[in-house]
């Protein structure tokens, strides 16, 4: 991977890890555009810079990240189900993390779901609370996410709408989540990984490509949040839609999506 292909992908993770179009995917369609062929170290950058990414919320919420012990206890339960699937399956998602297809498919699929989510959960509970209950469902839509093209944070603002979350209070607990969440798998792809991390430049690429996925979430967080309080999920569906159909027009043509 060169300097230049790792500097454009933090920036496209750093933009998008709090959207809900698939940091993952739109790293993986990136790496595709850049004619860059995913490798060893290609696989754990692309999950490791989201670290990076979502540390940008324990800055951002600082006061409000380090509560008491229900605070902790309800990210932990919500955490549970993509700790334990994950580990059984992080074959299978090594292996799929080369697919644009799988991408493209999982784009336009989220993509006409975004459609109607305002609809569907228009109706909210005055009860704004994070209930155990809450939280392990929550968790369990986070699982989806691990396809690439789902979007962990589309998939976990669905899922706290559909417990009858705002989506401000669904969104701000699917940041909240991202942490741990983030954090485990960027340990354990460090662990995985930990020969290849030293060799060559590597290691200079992941701490560039952290800070630099850092720098870029802080700066489009907050204004993810007023958009979507405001507009809600339709335009992020439409976006998904245009791109992930693009993708497999292009793909069924034969045409490469590499430019480089």
């Amino acid at each position: 991977m060169s300097w230049f292909d790792a500097i454009i992908i933090a920036i496209v993770e750093g933009l998008t890890e709090f959207l809900p179009i698939s940091s993952t995917g739109h790293m993986i369609i990136t790496e595709a555009i850049l004619g860059h062929t995913p490798d060893e170290f290609s696989k754990a950058y692309v999950v490791n810079i989201q670290f990076g990414a979502i540390l940008s919320v324990v800055v951002l919420y600082l006061q409000r990240f380090f509560k008491n012990f229900d605070f902790y206890w309800k990210l932990f339960i919500a955490f549970l189900p993509a700790a334990v699937i994950g580990f059984f399956m992080i074959d299978y998602i090594d292996s799929i993390l080369e697919s644009v297809l799988v991408v493209a498919i999982s784009l336009v699929a989220g993509g006409i779901i975004l459609l109607f989510v305002d609809k569907w959960f228009s109706r909210n509970d005055t009860d704004q609370s994070i209930s155990t209950k809450r939280a392990l469902i929550i968790g369990f839509f986070q699982v989806m996410a691990m396809i690439p093209g789902v979007s962990r944070s589309a998939a976990t603002i669905v899922g706290g709408m559909s417990q009858g979350l705002t989506r401000k209070t669904a969104a701000e607990f699917s940041f909240f989540l991202a942490v741990p969440t983030m954090l485990a798998a960027s340990a354990y792809k460090l662990y995985q990984n930990h020969e290849i991390i030293g060799v060559n430049n590597n290691l200079q690429l992941l701490l560039i490509g952290n800070a630099i996925a850092f720098i870029v979430a802080m700066l489009a967080i907050k204004g993810f949040i007023s958009f979507l309080t405001r507009f809600g999920f339709r335009a992020f569906g439409v976006y998904r839609i245009i791109v992930g159909a693009a993708i497999i027009i292009l793909i069924a043509l034969n045409i490469p999506l590499n430019i480089a």
